[in-house]
């Protein structure tokens, strides 16, 4: 019925870092349309008191889990967990990722790639594209095992798909290779989800298994105006997005109303990438 293609009523999604800014609503438009949100973060405070507040407003029986997606351990014996409570996982959405926020000190700037420190990107990588690989295989397998299948989406960016524009965080007065910018990391990790997500459409679509990647822009959160101003004159539409423009792509990704939709790279970040 076409009135239902976007419901996902009796459906088990999984969502990594489901208690940010994102995340939440990520898990609120799987809520709102009768699916199960699982909810995977690193507190089991805010996963729990987050849950409660999907269940008591939608009433469904959302649970949160203090995970840490680097640890495959606890991945593995999470899914079967989930099996063994819910009898299937029908959705996944890689959506965790550091976001790195590198100290500055009076003669370096660290966010810059000469001084980049090795632990920082090897915990950026465990964490956006590590995890998300071990989110695939342990879950995304008991996906594979449904009758129909299921949907995972992988949560890149349109710095996935376009290099950073490093003048956006420049600041008159300072020196070149005391300039702040975008860390490395992101882009890598960003990019690497793409590769996944193309891995992983052809990996199980014999079963049924989709696999695609949402690239959003930038949420407007309270950032200084100026950095506003020089953003936005970038993106065609002339703004950043709100924190729930994505709730619609993300229903439509995990639902049968794309039911054809796999391997896909989705951006939806008004425009940016098409200049």
């Amino acid at each position: 019925m076409l009135e239902k293609l976007f419901r996902l009523d009796n459906k088990v999604i999984v969502i990594t870092g489901a208690t940010g800014l994102l995340g939440r609503k990520h898990a609120e438009a799987v809520a709102c349309y009768g699916g199960t949100p699982i909810l995977l973060d690193l507190s089991q405070q805010a996963v729990d008191s987050f849950a409660n507040k999907l269940n008591d407003k939608y009433k469904i029986d959302s649970i949160g889990f203090a995970i840490d997606i680097t640890d495959e351990k606890s991945i593995k014996n999470n899914a079967k967990l989930l099996i063994d409570k819910f009898g299937k996982i029908d959705g996944l959405v890689n959506n965790a990722a550091n976001n790195p926020k590198v100290e500055e000190s009076s003669d370096k700037n660290f966010s810059r790639l000469e001084n980049f420190p090795l632990n920082i990107w090897n915990d950026d990588i465990n964490v956006g594209l590590t995890g998300s690989f071990l989110c695939a295989k342990h879950y995304g397998h008991k996906i594979s095992k449904n009758p129909n299948g299921g949907s995972i989406v992988n949560i890149s960016s349109d710095l996935g798909l376009i290099a950073p524009d490093q003048r956006l965080y420049a600041k008159d007065g300072i020196a070149d290779d005391k300039q702040n910018v975008k860390p490395v990391t992101y882009s890598v990790v960003k990019t690497g989800l793409i590769g996944l997500t193309r891995y992983l459409a052809t990996y199980w679509a014999d079963k049924n298994v989709r696999c695609n990647a949402m690239c959003p822009g930038g949420v407007e959160n309270g950032q200084p105006e100026e950095f506003l101003k020089e953003v936005n004159v970038r993106i065609p539409m002339g703004r950043m997005a709100r924190a729930d423009e994505y709730q619609g792509t993300m229903l439509w990704m995990l639902s049968d109303a794309s039911s054809y939709l796999n391997g896909a790279i989705i951006p939806v970040e008004g425009g940016r990438t098409a200049w």
